[in-house]
């Protein structure tokens, strides 16, 4: 039991971010518990697993994907912005939230296809899509594997290698360190459960994954609006990387933030990615770089 306590608390530091994040800020909105609203969660049977979502407002569709060991409930100041205008669905990933895991495998692959079984499901044509941190890969990923799928694409804190040109160094340090101790860990558990199991995939894919070719993404046909923090865990560098390789891309980097830009500046994080869904995008060259 000790070692499956340390195992849990050293997952819980080096997720995104976002546990810290809540910690730290005081929650107001209690008039709804996203991630756990029996009004309107449901499952859905999506390839081979039951998968948790909820689904608020009306409107065009948009999809809202949270990060690695995370959940809905990360959204709690997205949601009742864009359900003003926006037919908001968001669903726990496979092996986090209320969702459940049927393999011992995991990859960002797996979990972009997931999403895109889920708005078959749903009958969703296509759908803007907001991802932060491992759902901004995802969202990467869903709109490099299904373009017909994602109208508009806004990611934060995303990342297309594990290196440490890309992830802050002292962070990926840690979290490779701390690989090697979950392993010694886990051979001393006997039986681990299903939890455990999922959290030490989640743990492999924070630290190995992902491996996307920046190419890749000129597959990406969508408008597409990149976000990072100036002191973000992901390199400034490598968020500039992926603007730039995206055909359609804006780039914003946030002054004074780390990672957890839909908390700690939700207000301009929701307007600013509000008025890019809402204007065409507009190609800028020539004597346009002035204006």
């Amino acid at each position: 039991m000790k070692h499956l306590k340390n195992l849990l608390a050293i997952f819980l530091i080096i997720s995104t971010g976002i546990v810290y994040a809540q910690q730290k800020e005081t929650i107001k909105m209690d008039t709804v518990t996203y991630g756990k609203n029996a009004a309107v969660g449901k499952y859905a049977d999506i390839r081979g697993f039951k998968m948790y979502y909820e689904v608020y407002g009306k409107g065009e569709p948009l999809l809202i994907i949270h990060g690695n060991g995370g959940s809905i409930k990360d959204f709690r100041y997205q949601i009742p912005y864009f359900a003003k205008k926006y037919q908001v669905i968001l669903a726990d990933s496979r092996a986090q939230g209320k969702s459940n895991n049927d393999k011992d495998t995991l990859s960002y692959e797996m979990m972009s296809d997931d999403l895109n079984a889920l708005m078959d499901v749903l009958k969703v044509k296509n759908a803007n899509v907001i991802g932060w941190s491992d759902g901004g890969i995802e969202g990467l990923l869903l709109a490099m594997r299904n373009p017909d799928k994602v109208k508009m694409l806004a990611v934060t804190g995303a990342n297309l290698w594990p290196d440490s040109t890309a992830v802050y160094p002292y962070l990926q340090d840690f979290i490779l360190k701390q690989n090697v101790f979950t392993a010694d860990s886990l051979k001393k558990i006997k039986n681990p459960t299903r939890q455990i199991k999922d959290q030490v995939l989640l743990l492999h894919l924070l630290s190995y994954e992902p491996h996307i070719k920046a190419e890749a993404l000129h597959k990406i046909s969508c408008p597409t609006l990149v976000i990072g923090g100036d002191h973000d865990v992901i390199q400034t560098e490598h968020t500039l990387l992926i603007a730039k390789n995206i055909p359609r891309s804006y780039l914003w980097i946030l002054p004074n933030s780390g990672h957890s830009t839909p908390i700690y500046y939700r207000d301009m994080f929701n307007q600013v990615i509000g008025d890019f869904f809402s204007k065409p995008y507009r190609k800028i060259e020539n004597w346009d770089v002035l204006k």
